[in-house]
C-alpha cells in the first residue's frame, strides 16, 4: 500500500461533510454567525456592539456597521501593540501584510490562532480532500510538496509576534510533521530576497520527488523557470516525473495557462484553483471541468454581499444572492474582522451548492466613462485575443486616457508578452471586439467612437513588471500587479520604466 492510499482515509469524513454544501448553505452560515458572536461577545468590540443581545442575522446588521480597513485600523494597531480582547478573544500575535489603502502603504490583517486553524489550514486540508476525491489514482503523498512562501519580520519587536506575507505565517506555524513532506527547508522558504530565494528553492527541490506544487502562478513560474535553467531540462516532468497537481491562487491563472502547458506536458497534470487571501480562505475549485469555485461555508467566515449594480445597496446574506450578478464581498471572521469589505467582487454561477468566480476588485476596474470594465472582462478579452493570434501574455495593466492632444479618450493597455502577436493592431482589435461582446456598457461607450475610442496597446519590455515590483519592495510573496485602474498613477510609473531595449 502506498502512503497516499493510507493517508487518503484521513480525508474521507471531511469529504462526506462537504456534501452538506449542496443544500445546507443557509443553515451552515447561520451556525457560523452564531459561533462567531458567541466567542467574541466579551471582547471590547463585542461589548460595544451588544453581541450578547444579538439573536440572529437581522439583529446582527442592526448592531454592527459595515467596515473598511480604515474603520478597524485603530483597533488593529492596538492589537499589534499587544492589547488583548479587542476584536477577537485573547492576544493576536500574527498579522498578514497586505496591499495598502489610500492613506497607508500596507494593511495589517490580524490572523488569530482560531483563524489560522479553522480558516487557513482548513482550506488547505479541504483542497487536498477534494483533489483526492476527484483523483482516486493519486500518489500525492508518495512524494514532496513544493510550497512557495513570502517572508516575515518581528511585529513592533513584541515577543513571538510576526508581521509579513500570509504564506510566511502559515509556514512558520505549520505542524512540524508537514515539514517532512514539503520543500524547501523552512529557512529558505522564509528568505526575504526573492531573487536569492528563487535559486535556492530550485537547487533544493531539483533532486526531490515532488508530486505537487502550491503558490501564486507568477512567482511559481519564476522558480520553475530557474530550475529548468539549472537542470538543463526542457519539461518539468523530466525533473519531477511524478508531478501531478498545481494548487494555485492569488492571481488569475489565465495569463499563465499556456506557459504552464508548455512547461508541463504530462497528461497526468492537474490544476486546481483556490481563493485564499490574507483575510481568509474562501473558495476551492471542486470540479476540474468548471472554473468556478465552491464557497467554503463552515469555516470561521460569515459572508455578506453588496450588489455592485447599486453601490448604495445594503449587504445581503448568502441565501439572498442571485447567479450572474456582480457582488462585493463582506466578511466577518474568527480573526476579528467584522462586516469587513474585503475589496474583491464575485459572481455566483450556482446556489445549490454556492459556487462563484472572482470577477475583480472593487477598486481595480475602469469606469472613467461609464464602461464598468472589470478584471473578469479583461481576462476573457485577453484570452480570446491570444487564442486567435497565438500570442501569450505574461503581465498587463490598463488605465484610461481621459483626453489626448486630439481630444480623444481611450483605454491604454500596457502588456508584457511571452509571445508577441505578429500583428499588434489585430490583437488590439480582437481584444476590443471581445470586450464589446461581453460588456454591454463598454459596447455602448464604444459606439461609433463617440465616447470612447479604440483601445491602445503599448508593448512592455521584458521584466518591466518585475522591475516595478522590485522598485516598490514587492518582488515575490503574494504581491500582485494592479490589473485595472481608474487612476493613471500605476501605469505612468510603469511607462517611465519601459525603456526600449
Amino acid at each position: 500500500m502506498s502512503l497516499t492510499q493510507f493517508v487518503r482515509k484521513i480525508f474521507v469524513p471531511r469529504q462526506r461533510a462537504l456534501e452538506k454544501y449542496q443544500y445546507g448553505g443557509e443553515a451552515l452560515q447561520r451556525a457560523v454567525l452564531d459561533q462567531l458572536l458567541s466567542k467574541a461577545r466579551d471582547t471590547e468590540y463585542g461589548r460595544n456592539h451588544a453581541f450578547q443581545s444579538i439573536k440572529g442575522y437581522d439583529d446582527f446588521i442592526d448592531h454592527v456597521p459595515v467596515n473598511t480597513y480604515e474603520e478597524l485600523k485603530g483597533d488593529i494597531d492596538r492589537m499589534r501593540q499587544g492589547e488583548m480582547d479587542i476584536l477577537w478573544p485573547g492576544r493576536v500575535k500574527w498579522y498578514a501584510k497586505s496591499s495598502g489603502t489610500t492613506n497607508d502603504k500596507s494593511k495589517f490583517i490580524p490572523v488569530s490562532k482560531d483563524g489560522l486553524q479553522d480558516i487557513h489550514y482548513a482550506g488547505g486540508f479541504d483542497s487536498v480532500a477534494i483533489y483526492l476525491r476527484n483523483n482516486p489514482q493519486s500518489r500525492l503523498f508518495d512524494g514532496r510538496a513544493l510550497i512557495l512562501g513570502g517572508s516575515h519580520a518581528p511585529n513592533y519587536n513584541l515577543r513571538d509576534s510576526l508581521v509579513g506575507d500570509l504564506s510566511a505565517i502559515l509556514i512558520e506555524n505549520i505542524n512540524p510533521l508537514a515539514n517532512l513532506v514539503r520543500v524547501p527547508k523552512k529557512q529558505t522558504a522564509l528568505l526575504s530576497d526573492f531573487e536569492v530565494k528563487r535559486e535556492r528553492i530550485a537547487e533544493e527541490a531539483m533532486h526531490k520527488n515532488v508530486t505537487n506544487i502550491s503558490g501564486v502562478p507568477s512567482w511559481m513560474l519564476s522558480v520553475l523557470t530557474c530550475m529548468m535553467e539549472l537542470s538543463g531540462k526542457t519539461h518539468l516532468e523530466e525533473v519531477w516525473p511524478n508531478i501531478e497537481v498545481f494548487f494555485h491562487g492569488g492571481v488569475a491563472f489565465t495569463p499563465y495557462r499556456e506557459q504552464y502547458k508548455r512547461l508541463i506536458t504530462s497528461p497526468r497534470m492537474h490544476y486546481m484553483e483556490t481563493y485564499n487571501a490574507s483575510e481568509g480562505f474562501f473558495g476551492i475549485q471542486d470540479d476540474p471541468a468548471d472554473k468556478s469555485m465552491l464557497l467554503m461555508l463552515d469555516y470561521g467566515v460569515f459572508y455578506e454581499f453588496i450588489p455592485m449594480d447599486d453601490k448604495d445597496s445594503e449587504p445581503i446574506p448568502l441565501w439572498a444572492v442571485e447567479t450572474g450578478k456582480n457582488y462585493a464581498m463582506v466578511i466577518s471572521t474568527s480573526c476579528g474582522l467584522w462586516r469587513y469589505e474585503i475589496g474583491d467582487t464575485v459572481q455566483f454561477t450556482s446556489t445549490n451548492p454556492y459556487k462563484f468566480i472572482i470577477s475583480g476588485r472593487t477598486k481595480h476596474f475602469i469606469n472613467a466613462f461609464g464602461e464598468e470594465l472589470i478584471v473578469d472582462n479583461a481576462e476573457q478579452g485577453l484570452a480570446y485575443a491570444c487564442e486567435q493570434t497565438g500570442a501569450e501574455v505574461s503581465e498587463y495593466t490598463a488605465a484610461p486616457v481621459f483626453m489626448d492632444a486630439n481630444a480623444k479618450c481611450r483605454h491604454q493597455w500596457l502588456i508584457e508578452f511571452v509571445k508577441r502577436p505578429a500583428d499588434m493592431q489585430q490583437f488590439a482589435s480582437l481584444l476590443d471586439k471581445r470586450l464589446q461582446e461581453i460588456n454591454s456598457d463598454y459596447e455602448a461607450k464604444r459606439y461609433k467612437d463617440i465616447t470612447l475610442q479604440h483601445l491602445e496597446i503599448i508593448e512592455a519590455r521584458p521584466n518591466l513588471f518585475n522591475d516595478w515590483l522590485k522598485m516598490h519592495g514587492k518582488l515575490g510573496g503574494q504581491h500582485k500587479i494592479p490589473r485595472l485602474s481608474n487612476s493613471r498613477e500605476t501605469i505612468e510609473q510603469l511607462l517611465k520604466l519601459n525603456i526600449k531595449m
